[in-house]
C-alpha cells in the first residue's frame, strides 16, 4: 500500500474501498467495484468463488453482486491482526483460508451427496433448503467445520457487504452518523 496516497487512501477508505491489485498496482476499489471489473483473485479457487457467491446471495441478496468473494479474497492477503473478518474475532486461529477451504469444501460436498450437484448449480429452493439445513446443523454427510459455525460465519461476511457500507445503511433507512457508529474501513 505504499505506492496509494495517504489522501486516496483516507477517501477510499471513508468509500469501503480496499486495496486490490490489478496489473501489479494496487489500487483503493469497493469489492463491488473489484467484482465488476474482474480483479483477479489471488486466494480463492473459481469453484470456492462460485459457491461463496451463490451461498453470500443466498444468505443476503445482493451480496454476490456487492462482491463477498472479493471482500473475503482481498481479507485473506491481509495480515490476519488486520483483516476485517468476523472470523478473526472467533476462535480460529489464522491462516483463515483454512477455514474457508474447509467450509466452502464442505457445503459443496454436502450439496452433491444430497442433490448429485454442487451447491452453485442447485435452483434457488434447493439452495434455501440446503442453507436451512446447514443453519441446523442437519446435513448428515457434513464433514467440516461446525455447520452452524460456517452458516454464522458466511452469513456475516455477506451482511458486510451488502448492508455494513453507507450505501447499505441507506437502504436500511438508517443515516449515516460517523459521530456514533464510524465507517467500517472497507
Amino acid at each position: 500500500m505504499e505506492d496509494i496516497a495517504r489522501r486516496d487512501f483516507v477517501t477510499g477508505a471513508a468509500l469501503g474501498a480496499l486495496a486490490f491489485t490489478v496489473a501489479g498496482t494496487e489500487v483503493l476499489l469497493t469489492p463491488r467495484q473489484a467484482r465488476a471489473q474482474g480483479v483477479p483473485f489471488r486466494v480463492l479457487e473459481p469453484p470456492e468463488v462460485a459457491t461463496l457467491e451463490a451461498l453470500g446471495e443466498t444468505l443476503a441478496i445482493g451480496a454476490r453482486q456487492n462482491g463477498i468473494a472479493h471482500f473475503v479474497d482481498q481479507q485473506l492477503t491481509v495480515p490476519p491482526a488486520h483483516a476485517l473478518l468476523s472470523l478473526r474475532v472467533t476462535e480460529v486461529r489464522p491462516p483463515y483460508v483454512s477455514f474457508y477451504r474447509a467450509a466452502l469444501s464442505g457445503i459443496d460436498r454436502a450439496s452433491r451427496a444430497l442433490h448429485q450437484r454442487g451447491f452453485a448449480e442447485l435452483d434457488a429452493t434447493e439452495q434455501h433448503d440446503f442453507v436451512d439445513r446447514l443453519r441446523q446443523g442437519k446435513l448428515e454427510s457434513w464433514q467440516g467445520p461446525s455447520q452452524s459455525f460456517v452458516y454464522g460465519t458466511l452469513r456475516n461476511d455477506a451482511v458486510d457487504v451488502v448492508y455494513g457500507t453507507v450505501e447499505g445503511f441507506a437502504r436500511l433507512g438508517i443515516p449515516y452518523m460517523p459521530h456514533i457508529l464510524p465507517q467500517r474501513s472497507w
